[in-house]
Order: structure tokens, then sequence, then C-alpha cells
């Protein structure tokens, strides 16, 4: 008897393309971020979309402050058309990434997912930066 992992059988290998390929087109990971930031090329705004209290306490540098809740037409004024943003939360359970990129996507702006979210750079090794970064062990 098959395993539960093979049971259904794996998509062929166009069908694999198109889904990972696509799939990149909507996220990014914390390496790829962590690796942009340190080489300085940012070429994206990384949004930090939970609480600003939990901004404060660490967050991932370079990460500009905006909770998903806030996000619409007026909170886009510095940003010129065609920005890419990044999107991150807390973790993967919260949804305040997928909530914020939704509505950024909706305003007509280029947006990606950065999966893993704060956790995931934390499990990563990477530190996050603020006033209370240096005490945060998860966000």
């Amino acid at each position: 008897m098959a395993s539960y992992v093979s049971r259904t059988p794996a998509a062929s290998s166009r069908g694999a393309v198109e889904h990972f390929s696509g799939r990149l087109s909507f996220e990014t990971d914390c390496c790829d971020v962590h690796h942009a930031i340190e080489n300085d090329k940012t070429d994206f705004v990384l949004l930090n979309l939970r609480s600003e209290e939990l901004y404060r306490i660490g967050h991932l540098p370079t990460a500009t402050s905006l909770p998903h809740w806030k996000i619409n037409e007026s909170t886009w004024g510095p940003y010129p058309v065609g920005t890419l943003f990044v999107t991150y939360c807390a973790d993967p359970q919260c949804g305040g990434a997928d909530k914020g990129a939704l509505a950024i996507a909706k305003l007509g702006r280029p947006v990606k997912l950065m999966i893993g979210d704060a956790i995931g750079w934390l499990d990563e090794g990477f530190d996050l930066v603020g006033s209370e970064a240096d005490t945060a062990k998860t966000t």
C-alpha cells in the first residue's frame, strides 16, 4: 500500500515548474531578504505588519512599521508607483502578512510575502533590531 505522500501522484514536471515559478512570484524567504539587506541590495520596502509595540521590541533591519490594518491609499504617499513591498508578520499563523499583502495588491502595488515571518527570521539565526531586540526571543 502506498504512503499518504505518494498516494496522490506528483504533478508533471511542467506542472511543477508552473506551480513553483508562480509561488516565487508571490513569496520570498528570510534568507533572500537577509542577503539583500547584508549586501545593500534592498530594491524593495520591507514592511513589518505587526503592531507598533512589537516593532519597538524588535524588528528586521531596514523594516518600516505599518500595521496591516493601517494600509490604505493615504499610506502610500512616500512610495513611487512600482515600488516592490515585502510583508512579514510575527509568525505564519498570524495572517497579518497575508492581509497586508492583499491590501497592498488591491491598491495596485507589487508585493511579496516573506515566508517564515519574524519567527522564521529568528529560526535562521538572524538578529532583530530595536529598543528591546537584545532580550526579544520571539515576537
